[in-house]
């Protein structure tokens, strides 16, 4: 097969190691209340099966971003293939939900493998308009699979069992491996610098923390203690909640990571940042309008599963069925992007796409009401994917255009890092308004309703704790149909404020994208897989 042909095979080989990305991330969340109902998981165990992966994600990409120039991107891809598979098994037969939130873990540093050597190779293999095509490609594959991810996980999940909503993973995996060995070519920097290690623990510990925080807030106190916490035989002993302790540690983590960095480089010495990226403008502003779209981007694909089946009372098979709207829009988006290659700037596009999802998200809040039914969501979900397939792709053109090849490794790990760090926050941003909001709102429509706070209290926690799960319970119980409808209520409500809360992520990411020049000035082209020096 001649060199050309092999490129474009390589490049599906490539997008598969994507698409299991994005799956495994989105699948899990049609599957959560048979999950729920299975393992017997609470609502903050729920939310810890989704951040656990994307957590372990951001905080490892850019290691293994390094790690990647200095041992080969293509090897680095099979590797984390490898590895993907492995915990996909240990998760599909875990008997418990600790055991799944920890091969939740160990497919997060599989991913952390995968992406950002993807991006590596197709900014190595691809040069001029091929390569536009090729980030159009990767990117309407992250928007249309964050739909399929439900379909497909529906289908597994009602015909069969969750448990195949990861068994599916390993022929896929097999897949992945088979076509990179056999179609990609491998690239490597002529210059890798050293690893940080001790870099790479402190984004962990830094991230960790503010998403501990953010996630555990309704359990422990937002400020004041109001449950027990402990780590083994020891608690913790303060009136003041452990959440705002966590939250400043983050802070202050973070704050020492830079510090350390920006000396490590004025020193010469090798830094898990390349700060000195930040200095090309197109690479540093993308990255802040990457960070902000991402917060509002995928959250919202946690909340609506749990609204469809627990409130609606559709099966995880229906509930890929409308989510696949997202995935048409998406897919419709991908050729549009390619259309219009060369005639329209990638800011501008990046702008239609952002617009497009704002107006498909706040017009879902608006649709999600209890009494109209799901119908509604179907266009506004095909708009929001309109504007994922196109903002996501020419972003990613618009963050990477000025960096050079034989820094592409760190530069895509910068930017994946950026995209999962906001889409990490995003989702426990978003959890965390899903939950409280229902926990509230459900409290005070039974307050209204005249029920003693002895009484009502447990079924609020049950209701809550179960993701929603308990409502059908309610529901078929006389004596409790009343607690289910405003249970339903409630749960709409809430779902409402996390895509409102969504859309205004998204209203920040369009005002930084104006950041952006339009303008770039066009630096000659490296040959096709060579890392060549930074002009």
């Amino acid at each position: 097969m001649d060199q050309q042909r092999a490129r474009w095979f390589g490049l599906i080989a490539i997008s598969l190691g994507v698409a299991l990305i994005v799956v495994d991330s989105t699948i899990v969340n049609v599957a959560v209340p048979y999950i729920v109902r299975d393992l017997d998981l609470s609502s903050t165990e729920v939310q810890w099966v989704q951040e656990s992966y994307t957590l372990v994600f951001a905080a490892t990409l850019l290691v293994f971003g390094v790690i990647a120039d200095r041992i080969g991107r293509r090897r680095m891809l099979v590797i984390g293939a490898t590895l993907f598979a492995i915990a996909s098994v240990i998760a599909a037969t875990s008997p418990s939900g600790p055991l799944l939130i920890g091969s939740r873990v160990l497919q997060g540093v599989g991913g952390a493998m995968v992406l950002p050597t993807s991006l590596s190779l197709i900014n190595a293999t691809f040069t001029g308009r091929e390569r536009g095509i090729a980030f159009a490609v990767w990117g309407s594959t992250i928007g249309g699979m964050a739909a399929v991810g439900p379909l497909l996980g529906g289908w597994l999940t009602t015909a069969f069992s969750w448990r195949w909503a990861f068994g599916i993973n390993l022929p896929i995996c097999v897949a992945i491996v088979v076509g990179t060995l056999l179609f990609v070519r491998e690239s490597r920097a002529e210059r890798a610098g050293a690893l940080d290690v001790v870099g790479a623990l402190l984004v962990a510990a830094g991230f960790g923390a503010i998403v501990f925080g953010l996630i555990e807030g309704r359990e422990y106190g937002w400020w004041a203690t109001a449950s027990r916490f402990a780590i083994g035989s020891w608690s913790w002993p303060f009136a003041l909640s452990p959440i705002p302790v966590a939250f400043a540690l983050g802070i202050l983590v973070l704050g020492a990571f830079i510090v350390r960095g920006r000396a490590r480089i004025r020193a010469g010495r090798a830094n898990l940042v390349d700060f000195r990226l930040l200095r090309i403008r197109s690479f540093r502003n993308g990255n802040l309008v990457a960070v902000a779209v991402s917060l509002g981007e995928f959250g919202i694909i946690l909340a609506l599963p749990i609204w469809l089946q627990n409130v609606e009372g559709l099966t995880a098979l229906q509930t890929g069925l409308v989510l696949l709207a997202l995935a048409v829009g998406s897919f419709a988006a991908s050729g549009a992007a390619a259309a219009t290659s060369g005639k329209l700037q990638p800011i501008t596009v990046v702008r239609i796409g952002l617009v497009l999802e704002i107006v498909g998200v706040a017009l879902a809040g608006v649709a999600v009401q209890p009494d109209q039914g799901w119908g509604w969501l179907v266009p506004c979900l095909f708009v929001y994917g309109v504007g994922v397939g196109l903002a996501t792709a020419q972003l990613t053109s618009v963050v990477l255009v000025d960096v050079p090849v034989q820094q592409s490794g760190a530069g895509s790990g910068i930017t994946s890092t950026a995209r999962q760090i906001g889409s990490a926050l995003g989702v426990a941003v978003l959890g965390t308004v899903l939950y409280s909001g229902a926990q509230a709102v459900l409290q005070r429509r039974l307050d209204d309703a005249g029920l003693p706070r002895g009484a009502s209290a447990p079924l609020v926690d049950a209701v809550v704790n179960s993701a929603g799960t308990a409502i059908a319970g309610l529901e078929a119980n006389g004596a409790t149909r009343a607690v289910a409808a405003a249970a339903r209520a409630a749960f709409s409500d809430s779902t409402a404020f996390a895509a409102y809360t969504a859309a205004a992520f998204l209203v920040i990411g369009l005002l930084a994208s104006f950041s952006l020049s339009p303008a770039r000035t066009v630096r000659p082209e490296p040959t096709a897989g060579v890392d060549v020096p930074a002009a």
